[in-house]
């Protein structure tokens, strides 16, 4: 009768071992292994799909011209004063001037031209910074304008709307199956960070910091070690309330 109760306790002993033994090996898994069983690859990163790239593109600005008129008009002007601001702002290369030839309109295109060098001179550009050529339109008979384009570092990303998966539930579909983003999400939001980055620079780099205001700090100071209060004082302030609800 003891050999049977001798074997169950040497199998009872064996169960307990094998029990030790798992929770051990268990215990050794990393979490994070554990997540990423679970939940499966994940989603990639809009920002590397749709990447945004600083290069330089040409920046153009066109002048209708009509028949019967050459010259330009008053918006003409102001466009073409504010395109030689930017151009000392922001141009890597010459301003370029090109005026159709063989159209309706190429003998006042000519006269727009000339005035659109002469404010362009009178604005500070440089005489060896514009150049002056002339095009071909594809169609003589379209409407051709005087274009007015010069070089800059600008910021781009896209080209935005491709579909290569369906979005709906397919067993082609990977995005779908696996729970990742799909490949047009997040295009537009980069395209348009691009678009309105006034310098392309601050995408890669911080700028400098601008002198620190001396006349303030020291006045601050001397405040500070008078022990009054350091804050601004606007008498006016009052004047622009509508309301005095609350006092």
């Amino acid at each position: 009768m003891t050999r049977p109760i001798s074997n169950l306790a040497t199998g009872l002993r064996a169960a307990t071992l094998l029990a030790m033994l798992s929770a051990t090996l268990g215990a050794c898994t990393h979490p994070s292994q554990e997540v990423e069983i679970a939940t499966g690859a994940l989603p990639g990163d809009y920002r590397l799909r749709h990447p945004i790239v600083i290069q330089e593109a040409s920046k153009t600005t066109e002048i209708f011209v009509g028949r019967q008129r050459g010259g330009l008009t008053s918006p003409q002007r102001a466009d073409i004063i504010g395109l030689s601001q930017q151009w000392l702002r922001e141009g890597t290369g010459a301003i370029i001037i090109e005026t159709p030839v063989n159209t309706p309109n190429a003998r006042m295109a000519a006269d727009s031209a000339r005035e659109v060098r002469a404010l362009l001179t009178s604005a500070g550009i440089p005489p060896r910074g514009v150049i002056v050529r002339s095009y071909q339109p594809m169609d003589p008979r379209q409407f051709a304008t005087v274009r007015v384009s010069y070089p800059r570092i600008m910021a781009d990303a896209g080209p935005c709307g491709l579909w290569p998966d369906d979005l709906g539930p397919s067993i082609k579909n990977k995005s779908y199956l696996e729970n990742r983003e799909y490949h047009n999400f997040g295009c537009a939001n980069q395209r348009n960070l691009a678009a309105m980055v006034d310098n392309p620079a601050d995408l890669v780099q911080p700028r400098a910091e601008t002198p620190s205001n001396s006349t303030r700090r020291t006045e601050a100071f001397e405040k500070y070690r008078k022990g009054t209060t350091t804050a601004t004082d606007y008498p006016d302030a009052d004047k622009a309330k509508l309301s005095e609800t609350g006092k």
